[in-house]
């Protein structure tokens, strides 16, 4: 037979045990940075509040006020956690951008982009910044140059049952294989200094803050138009 009073005596410990344990852990939190020191002495019981507090507050902060979570607790932080938030704002910083660029027809501003990704706009310019030198991101371009030789085998079998395009675009890429790539420059009107195309305005310092990749397609892009011409 239950025992009711034994059973809500032990539910009333338990109660006030995992209510002092969230005291603790509060109060914690309220440090500027929390170190291993903090945590080493904790009971079983209070880590596992402290777990389950930061990774609702991970779930639910957004933008300065997450910022502010990742600096406290990035003393107790593993390379596998800045590995996966990194990964986070890269797909969607990229998600934000190629969405509002459909949706506003332009490149979107710092602040645009930060809302639309719910991150702090600091965290967007950061990466924006650093992202071309990171080496997560070179492993993603790896994986692209990997997957090319795969590509190039099918443009080769368009070419060989005489795909005239086919043909010309292999031995384009091929005759273009192991040479190193040039260095992108800046392409600007030299008269009034800036490119605009209707009511797009890029000015030079503008030009000259551009990640290399996207330097680079728009250099494309000009000699393109420029030869068309």
């Amino acid at each position: 037979m239950i025992d009711l009073k034994e059973t809500m005596k032990s539910n009333k410990e338990s109660l006030q045990k995992w209510t002092d344990s969230e005291r603790k852990v509060e109060a914690l939190l309220r440090k500027s940075k929390v170190e291993e020191s903090d945590i080493k002495d904790m009971s079983d019981e209070e880590i596992k509040v402290f777990l389950t507090i930061v990774n609702k507050q991970l779930k639910e902060l957004k933008g300065e006020a997450l910022d502010g979570l990742y600096e406290k607790i990035d003393l107790l932080r593993t390379s596998e956690d800045r590995n996966r938030q990194w990964e986070y704002n890269h797909i969607q910083i990229t998600w934000a951008i190629s969405t509002l660029m459909q949706e506003g027809g332009r490149m979107p501003t710092g602040l645009e982009i930060a809302k639309k990704a719910e991150l702090s706009r600091q965290t967007v310019h950061k990466h924006l910044k650093e992202y071309a030198g990171d080496e997560r991101y070179l492993e993603t371009v790896e994986q692209f140059r990997f997957m090319s030789a795969k590509v190039l085998a099918r443009v080769f079998s368009y070419a060989v049952n005489g795909d005239i395009r086919a043909a010309k675009l292999y031995f384009e890429v091929a005759g273009n294989m192991g040479k190193p790539m040039p260095a992108p420059t800046p392409v600007t009107n030299t008269q009034n200094n800036y490119i605009q195309v209707n009511q797009i305005r890029l000015s030079q310092e503008s030009i000259e803050q551009l990640p290399a990749e996207q330097l680079g397609q728009l250099e494309r892009l000009l000699k393109t138009v420029i030869k068309n011409q």
